[in-house]
């Protein structure tokens, strides 16, 4: 469970520069529920620019964000895309969240929240002293470095050194150090090792996403709620939530899974990972271009005991849609011959690579259990293509210019063509199969007992369930923390 002991010497330095910085700290509810945020906030919200460093964008942590660059409020269902069957190949419904209109661009900005602010309301960060240390194979040291501005913290963003160049553009000026990393994607020991490194200074506080249940908890309370309103609002007669996919990553967006099978408890639940580096299916190895979604590791965070199918995608398909999704000789490919509506045209430049791969998770779901019209599944649009403007400059470079030759091959090949091989349906001895390659990483390497992997799997109600019954608590203590400082009475 998440540690909530309060240290009132900290807590004290954080309230004072928190007042100072005028910041206020949204809680769990509002986060799912933004209608609820006081109305003075919401009306400063108008004139403030969707990526602007300024605390009021902490209220901007929400899937229901309006679709604005700036003074957007909030809608009653977050943004969405169903894609239609003349582009997936498939009958079923496949629905996405999109990630493209949180703070940063992507939806890591809410699961960097959930691992920092309980250590700021607590007292367990001090502020005034402390600095938050972000390993990450992309976005989620980019939401950290963002949330850490918002509330006034020093930041130390760690990604590999392959990721692409608009990350560390961006990152350069938010953060108040870049560490690059050896290595790309799937090269997670590396980012561990100089996260270790750097835990022995003192005042660096490490927070690892792939083990910080306030990873897991965000997505579970907000992400899964906003998947199961958006299904409400889309279904129809006789329509059911027949599953949904999450790329592994550090397991924090599949967390919602746990809302969703206790709303759903039909559905199927399924993990993708990189073909390249097939550790979930076979106990693999590797690198890949699947940007986001880490490998070579289960996190800690992942409930595998709750996971019914792994799901291994080509990352040469995921790239070749990008291009096909965002070149303007694919897109009139789609239009003219494929048949996909303007509307849903306009919306392609809203996947970015880990969002291409979730999509196809779906497609091979969809083939594999034979989905048909009536079935619905669901993920996430962690980013979009704004991430990715120098990997479709490489794609152009490597394979010259595109037409609609090059388009027609890239969609009947990399999904209309998509089969359902690299895929293995779970049973009992499977998940724990998965759940036992944590040994290696979390109990030899990163300090983990035994005692404590075990209780991920046989002690539900002590780990999993537990955590998912803290917000309420972690909205207490908040609410507190900003009775204290007096910002919002100040408005």
């Amino acid at each position: 469970m998440i540690d909530l002991t309060i240290h009132h010497e900290n807590l004290a330095h954080n309230i004072r520069k928190a007042r100072e910085n005028r910041v206020v700290i949204p809680t769990y509810r509002q986060m799912k529920h933004p209608e609820t945020i006081p109305g003075v906030i919401r009306d400063r919200l108008k004139a403030v620019g969707l990526w602007d460093v300024d605390p009021l964008n902490l209220f901007r942590i929400t899937w229901k964000n309006e679709a604005k660059e700036t003074g957007g409020l909030y809608q009653d269902v977050p943004n969405y895309i169903e894609l239609p069957p003349s582009l997936t190949g498939v009958p079923a419904r496949i629905v996405c969240l999109v990630g493209k209109w949180f703070p940063t661009g992507c939806h890591k900005v809410g699961a960097s929240y959930g691992c920092l602010v309980p250590r700021l309301v607590t007292g367990q960060f001090d502020a005034t002293t402390d600095h938050a240390v972000w390993p990450s194979t992309g976005n989620y040291c980019r939401g950290g470095a963002f949330n850490s501005k918002l509330l006034a913290v020093d930041s130390v963003a760690i990604l590999p050194e392959g990721m692409s160049r608009e990350r560390f553009d961006w990152l350069r000026s938010i953060a108040g150090q870049v560490i690059a990393t050896p290595g790309c994607e799937s090269n997670v020991k590396e980012i561990f090792d100089k996260a270790n490194e750097l835990k022995r200074q003192p005042h660096m506080m490490v927070f690892n996403q792939f083990e910080e249940m306030g990873n897991h908890l965000w997505h579970y309370q907000v992400t899964g709620d906003a998947i199961a309103t958006v299904f409400e609002h889309v279904k129809r007669p006789g329509d059911r939530m027949a599953g949904a996919c999450f790329t592994s990553g550090s397991a924090g967006t599949i967390g919602c899974g746990d809302y969703l099978k206790e709303q759903y408890p039909a559905m199927r639940l399924a993990v993708g990972e990189a073909l390249q580096c097939p550790t979930i299916l076979n106990n693999g190895f590797g690198g890949h271009r699947i940007e986001g979604i880490g490998d070579k590791h289960i996190p800690w965070i992942h409930n595998v005991k709750n996971t019914d199918i792994v799901i291994a995608i080509d990352d040469e398909d995921s790239q070749r849609l990008l291009r096909l999704f965002n070149d303007p000789a694919g897109l009139r490919y789609l239009r003219m011959e494929a048949g996909v509506d303007e509307e849903t045209l306009s919306r392609l430049s809203w996947l970015g690579i880990s969002g291409i791969a979730n999509v196809l998770c779906c497609i091979k779901m969809a083939k594999y259990y034979e989905l048909t019209g009536r079935d619905v599944v669901c993920t996430v649009l962690t980013d979009s293509a704004a991430m990715y403007g120098s990997r479709i400059q490489e794609l152009s470079a490597q394979y010259g210019p595109y037409d609609a030759a090059a388009a027609a091959v890239d969609h009947q090949l990399h999904m209309l063509g998509l089969r359902t091989d690299s895929m293995e349906e779970l049973t009992y001895q499977g998940r724990k199969r998965v759940h036992n390659l944590k040994y290696y990483t979390w109990v030899e390497q990163q300090g983990r007992t035994v005692d404590e992997l075990n209780d991920l799997w046989y002690d539900e109600e002590k780990t999993w369930k537990g955590v998912h019954a803290q917000a309420d608590e972690l909205d207490g203590l908040i609410e507190a923390f900003n009775e204290a400082t007096g910002v919002l009475k100040s408005l």
